[in-house]
């Protein structure tokens, strides 16, 4: 079983909490997670319909079977169990009582503001990190693999999996969260979505090339980021001027998910595929991101650029100082690699930063600047702290 970073973060938050909300894509490694970490707790999973509807008809009663507390899974499955869930959790004096587990961000966060507000921690479960991985030596190999457990777990085919499971959350997802009637404009608009990863949303042109409003795509947008299938990367905008672009980026979660609706299906594609570099930039800010919640920490990632093409691919935002970034997917270092990064140190008199890219080389340039391998970027985190 491959040991999950975040395990240090949800024991520390079960000494201080009634109870953890672990929220995160479906077969992100939720119930593994949680069921190792508490097995004496009883497991009980609310996609069963027979335990569902008990849980529904009869919310009081069904939480009296748990005195000492459990885990309950997919909890936002059975909305009506939040209330009592909370007289529950206010008489009683034990910390880290209910584990609940979560795909559906939206439906968990709305039920846990109204009722449990003050009672439940959060910690947000994404699949592996490349440093859960180890040992990741072929970047095209690894774009197209992405990184949900089952797949370093078992011998899945990707290419399969990732079929079955866009169909999947399609099909069952999607119409739990909003009942779309017309699933293949939607998966239409998941395929036309993938082939803007990396690039600023522009919601009026997807919704031109979708062939539906723009208040549909805001919606459509809004389920995916829900179900932890898209986020919206933002622009670093204070303390310049108007000249900056203020519009976010939008990157996927995964990158087999992202490569598979591109329809990539061999290293021989993506290896000479357009939208390499932006898969490549979406695996590494996602593994940023992924970083920051094992550790139980805050969103601090931007991107930042101007309307003359000046740009930093991503930069994360401290208390002390602001780390540029930029991403090439490249192998070999070349001198337009730092000119984003040369700009940023003029235009905010700093120092620093890094390149992440697709070679194997480490270096340090003049201004601080090091250049590093994909499979050593943790160190850009390191200097953070």
């Amino acid at each position: 079983m491959i040991y999950r970073h975040s395990e240090k973060e949800l024991i520390a938050l079960a000494r201080q909490f009634k109870a953890i909300a672990v929220t995160g894509p479906r077969q992100a490694g939720k119930t593994t997670l949680v069921r190792k970490v508490f097995p004496e707790k009883p497991y009980v999973s609310l996609e069963n319909p027979d335990t569902r509807l008990f849980a529904q008809e009869d919310p009081r009663g069904f939480l009296k079977n748990y005195p000492q507390g459990a885990i309950l899974d997919e909890i936002q499955r059975v909305p009506e169990i939040f209330s009592y869930l909370q007289q529950t959790l206010d008489e009683s004096n034990q910390q880290g009582m209910f584990i609940l587990t979560g795909s559906n961000n939206f439906l968990l966060q709305e039920n846990i503001s109204q009722s449990l507000a003050g009672r439940v921690a959060y910690l947000f479960l994404l699949p592996l990190s490349c440093e859960e991985i180890g040992g990741i030596s072929n970047i095209d190999d690894f774009l197209l693999k992405g990184c949900y457990p089952a797949l370093y777990n078992s011998d899945i085919e990707w290419s399969k999996y990732y079929a079955n499971y866009i169909r999947t959350y399609i099909e069952r997802d999607v119409r739990l969260m909003k009942n779309i009637a017309d699933l293949h404009t939607f998966e239409k608009f998941l395929r036309l979505l993938a082939g803007r990863t990396g690039q600023l949303l522009n919601m009026s042109n997807l919704a031109n090339d979708t062939g539906v409003d723009i208040k549909t795509i805001g919606a459509w947008i809004s389920i995916l980021e829900m179900s932890f299938l898209v986020f919206r990367l933002q622009p670093y905008h204070e303390n310049f001027n108007k000249r900056v672009i203020k519009t976010p980026k939008v990157y996927f979660y995964d990158t087999g998910i992202a490569s598979n609706l591109l329809g990539i299906t061999n290293k021989n594609q993506i290896a000479f595929h357009p939208l390499r570099g932006h898969l490549f930039e979406n695996a590494v800010i996602v593994d940023f991101m992924k970083r920051r919640f094992n550790a139980g920490k805050s969103n601090n990632l931007f991107f930042w650029r101007d309307n003359t093409g000046h740009e930093i691919d991503l930069l994360i935002i401290g208390s002390n100082k602001n780390i540029p970034i930029e991403i090439k997917s490249g192998q070999t270092i070349a001198s337009d690699y730092f000119k984003g990064i040369h700009f940023w140190h003029k235009l905010t008199q700093s120092e620093g930063g890094f390149i992440i890219y697709g070679g194997d080389s480490r270096q340090e340039r003049s201004n601080g600047i090091k250049v590093l391998p994909f499979n050593q970027m943790k160190e850009a985190d390191s200097e953070q702290e």
